[in-house]
């Protein structure tokens, strides 16, 4: 089963290859899901829990047990980053996106084990998590759209890449209110997506000393191309192909 369809702003595919009895009802509870994500958690609907929360409409104590989980997990990643990665940057409204994002797609990964599916993938705007593999997962050259800089093999866990390429510049360092500078992109492969792609945000905060931060926590394996066009990655990133050291933008 194969199913995909546009939510949170994003295309997002979940196949299903073996193990669900019903894996069309197990889709629909997931995009069901995804959508009750986006009405509750965007910062871009005014009538979201975080919209009126950024309004002071509803106390910071009285949010739902949804809400304070993502807000915890925005507040641990501000502290371990020195707050390069912060959900109130100068200027702007709560925005909890880049941890919304992770969390919501692991837990409808979950979705799709309580429904017995042993073998699948949800890939959410290019972000991915996967049972039951090896699944094999390409990592876009930041610079060129039809080429790939690695090509990595997961059997149980998440990938997850930032970087500039697709919406430009819009990950800002909370330190200067500018956008981050140091890496063209940073690949996180993680246990879980929500781990995956927090880190791999706010590793790009960072600007180049997030590869040695993200690459520190536990269960990460890092893949990155800094601005000198030069590849770090890590010994244990699970890669099939990958790219040499150093490559050259052409």
């Amino acid at each position: 089963m194969l199913r995909v369809e546009h939510v949170m702003g994003f295309p997002v595919s979940v196949r299903v290859d073996e193990g669900a009895g019903a894996p069309e009802a197990a889709a629909d509870e997931v995009f069901a899901w995804l959508r009750e994500v986006d009405a509750r958690f965007s910062p871009f609907r005014p009538d979201s829990e975080v919209s009126a929360l950024d309004r002071g409409e509803i106390p910071a104590g009285a949010v739902s047990p949804e809400l304070a989980e993502i807000l915890g997990l925005c507040e641990h990643y501000r502290l371990a980053t020195g707050g390069a990665f912060d959900a109130r940057l100068p200027g702007r409204g709560l925005d909890p996106c880049a941890v919304v994002k992770g969390w919501s797609v692991q837990k409808a990964a979950g979705l799709l084990s309580a429904a017995g599916a042993t073998r699948y993938s949800v890939n959410a705007g290019g972000d991915v998590v996967a049972a039951g593999g090896p699944w094999r997962v390409g990592v876009r050259h930041p610079e060129h759209a039809d080429r790939l800089c690695a090509v990595l093999e997961i059997t149980d866990g998440a990938v997850a890449t930032s970087a500039r390429y697709e919406r430009g510049d819009h990950i800002l360092d909370a330190r200067t209110g500018r956008p981050a500078t140091g890496l063209l992109s940073l690949t996180v492969v993680a246990p879980s997506l929500t781990e995956a792609d927090a880190t791999a945000t706010a590793a790009f905060a960072m600007g180049a000393r997030g590869v040695g931060w993200a690459a520190s926590r536990d269960g990460c394996e890092v893949f990155a191309v800094d601005e000198k066009r030069r590849v770090l990655r890590t010994p244990g990133f699970p890669s099939v192909r990958a790219a040499p050291r150093a490559f050259a933008p052409g």
